[in-house]
Formats: C-alpha cells, sequence, structure tokens
C-alpha cells in the first residue's frame, strides 16, 4: 500500500503500510495469546504526533520492565510514525503503538518467542462530546488486580482488570471507574489519571501506588505547581475523592476532564470547578494549544 492521504485509517506492521482489512497476526502470536503486549496511545495536534518523545520514552520503558526488546530505534518509530500519519486524510488522528514479544511455539516461557512484532494502528479521533467537559462525568470507585500489578508502570496490553471495572461503571451510567488496590488505596482510572482538588491543594496518587504516570499527568503537575497550588502526590482514599471540592481525569485523549459525582455522591458544588477548568486552560497554553477554543465552548 502506497502513502497516499485517500483514507481515514491505516495499518503499519513492521513498517510495512496496509489497509485494516488485511492486517493480519498470527495466532501463535504472544500478544493474541498471553496478552504479553506493550502499548501507547498517540494523538494529534494539527496533524502532529503530540509529545511524541515522552511517549517513545515511555514504550521504552515499559518494554524494558517486562523483558521485550525494542526492535527498531526511538529515532526510527518516529519516521514510521509520521509515515503512516502522512497516508491518511484526517483532521486529527490516533496513533496506538503495539510491540509484542513476537510469536512461537505454545508456552509460556518467554523465550520462546521469536522476533517482537511491531503494530501501529492510525484512526480519525473521535474527540469526547462537549457536553462532558461543560457538565462534568460520574465516576465510580472498584477495587480489583492487574496484569501491570507485577510490572509497575508498564502500559500492558492485559487489560481484563480494566475492562471488568469499567463494565460496571458502564452498567451505573459513569464514566470512568476509579481503580482501588487490595488495601482500598485508590490507584488511576481505567485508562487515566485521577487528581482531586481540596482549596489550593492539588493531590494525585504518586508513582509508587502502581500507576501509569501518565504524559498528560506530568504536564499538569508542572501547570499546577506554575499556577501557585500546593501539589501533592501523596496515597489517596476514596474519602478523599468524596470530600474533594473538585475531582478530575487526565489522559492523552480526554486531556482534562472534570468529575462530578463519585459513587453516586456530588462532588463540591456538583459542577466542573474553577480550579479543574484554569489548568485545562493552562495545559493547552503549555502545549502551544492558547489559541484553540477549549472543549466546553461553543
Amino acid at each position: 500500500m502506497t502513502a497516499r492521504r485517500t483514507t481515514q485509517r491505516v495499518v503499519s506492521m513492521d513498517g510495512v503500510l496496509v489497509a485494516p482489512e488485511d492486517a493480519r497476526v498470527s495466532v501463535y502470536d504472544r500478544g493474541f495469546l498471553y496478552g504479553d503486549s506493550v502499548f501507547e496511545t498517540i494523538r494529534t495536534y494539527g496533524g502532529r504526533p503530540f509529545a511524541l518523545g515522552e511517549h517513545l520514552a515511555r514504550l521504552g520503558r515499559s518494554a524494558a520492565r517486562v523483558g521485550i526488546r525494542l526492535p527498531i530505534e526511538e529515532a526510527a518509530f518516529a519516521e514510521e510514525i509520521g509515515h503512516a500519519l502522512a497516508a491518511v486524510d484526517n483532521p486529527e488522528s490516533t496513533v496506538r503503538v503495539m510491540i509484542t514479544r513476537g510469536t512461537g511455539p505454545l508456552g509460556l516461557d518467554p523465550n520462546l518467542a521469536e522476533r517482537p512484532l511491531r503494530v501501529m494502528l492510525i484512526e480519525p479521533l473521535v474527540p469526547l462530546p462537549a457536553a462532558l467537559y461543560r457538565e462534568g462525568v460520574a465516576v465510580i470507585t472498584h477495587r480489583t488486580e492487574r496484569a501491570a500489578d507485577d510490572a509497575p508502570g508498564a502500559k500492558v496490553g492485559n487489560y481484563l482488570g480494566g475492562m471488568l471495572a469499567l463494565r460496571a461503571a458502564k452498567d451505573v451510567g459513569a464514566h470512568e471507574a476509579i481503580l482501588l488496590d487490595t488495601h482500598g488505596a485508590v490507584i488511576e482510572g481505567t485508562t487515566s489519571n485521577v487528581f482531586a482538588v481540596t482549596g489550593r491543594t492539588l493531590r494525585t496518587p504518586p508513582e509508587a501506588a502502581g500507576i501509569l504516570a501518565g504524559i498528560t499527568r506530568a504536564w499538569v503537575l508542572e501547570e499546577g505547581r506554575a499556577a501557585g497550588l500546593d501539589v501533592r502526590e501523596t496515597a489517596m482514599k476514596p474519602a478523599d475523592l468524596a470530600e474533594a471540592d473538585e475531582v478530575f481525569l487526565t489522559s492523552t485523549l480526554r486531556e482534562v476532564l472534570p468529575v462530578v459525582k463519585v459513587d453516586g455522591r456530588a462532588v463540591g458544588d456538583g459542577v466542573p470547578g474553577p480550579i479543574t477548568r484554569a489548568l485545562h486552560r493552562g495545559f493547552r497554553t503549555r502545549a502551544g494549544l492558547g489559541d484553540r477554543a477549549m472543549p466546553w465552548e461553543p
């Protein structure tokens, strides 16, 4: 398949562009058999991948933590992503980069795997509805154990625990599930990091809690410090969310999303708070997007 801007979706497999309907992965691939893979989700602004270096660095850390050898260097990854993005005709895109340990005979032994497989999925960016930013969302808390608990901080392909938690959230009309560890401490959302605001204090669970240290999370922490907030990366309990003035989620695709209800109980005044709004504006300005309308604006 040639790199022409004639489509909205394309797949890159080991550097070769193919149409999605022609993409094939072996049933003996360990990503399929065991969830033995790592990944990153990247978005574009103005057609350019945002924080690409930070995402690729985290991909490398994830691979190292589970013992997968990256098949190409970071610069080559960036070149392949640019090549794939040039093949689509989207106002904005998402890029999912996956590295599996590769194929091999059945068996858990990772040494059975052959060379790693790299796959990139390019899709049109589908923004969240403006109403979610304007009105805020509901979340639930959900106790779970995760595959990534054995490799803290790695973004691994096995999301079964997160999927079950998210199903529980959707069953009660909530947007996201906030995961709790076996001791009842707040970790993160299924695909997000969580923050709480009390007065001028901004709190979020630390990396030591076993979170995936989000790229957007790091930018928001910087913005919070620059704004003069008392920023604390500290252990949190569900009560800290319930008693907060404001709660919000961060992720690559959400940016900063206000939470107005936790486990059926209103957060603060039950509407998106001023610090959440200010941090979202600050994030966009810091990212060079200050001239764009905010997601809740007409």
